[in-house]
């Protein structure tokens, strides 16, 4: 028996009502972690090829963790558009690396951990006392990559 509901009811079981819209994305990271000379060598080649396929904002070298990160790296920072395109690549030339991705909401605690996807070994992410709950919209970026290379 299918159970009728009056005009303007909803069907939403009450332990949906919690589900986000993905338009609360507004960007994306990928952090690309290393910790040997060896490793870091690979990364600057991804680093290479990355800036060769992708329109993205590539971040400053972290030679030593910093933030909420357990090893080195580096941040891509890339708008949602670009995401079909990114990741999969990255799911299959990360040679290995260690790779965190996650979405800017405005909620940097839960998109580090809730929200965020790993890519080879999970790492611990630290200080998350230090990660605020929630934050003010992402600054908008110019990419700094001119891609002339396809995926």
């Amino acid at each position: 028996m299918v159970e009728k509901t009056p005009a303007g009811a909803s069907l939403t079981p009450a332990v949906e009502t919690d589900i986000q819209a993905i338009r609360t994305i507004q960007s994306y990271h990928a952090h690309i972690y290393f910790e040997t000379p060896q490793q870091r060598a690979t990364a600057e080649r991804i680093r290479q090829e990355i800036a060769q396929r992708f329109s993205v904002l590539l971040g400053r070298w972290h030679d030593e963790p910093v933030g909420p990160h357990a090893l080195p790296m580096y941040q891509v920072a890339f708008m949602p558009d670009e995401f079909v395109r990114l990741a999969p690549w990255l799911m299959l030339n990360r040679s290995g690396l260690t790779v965190l991705l996650h979405p800017n909401t405005g909620h940097p605690k839960a998109d580090h951990t809730a929200h965020a996807v790993w890519m080879g070994e999970k790492l611990e992410i630290r200080n998350l006392h230090r990660l605020p709950e929630s934050e003010g919209p992402e600054p908008e970026y110019i990419p700094n990559t001119c891609p002339t290379v396809a995926p």
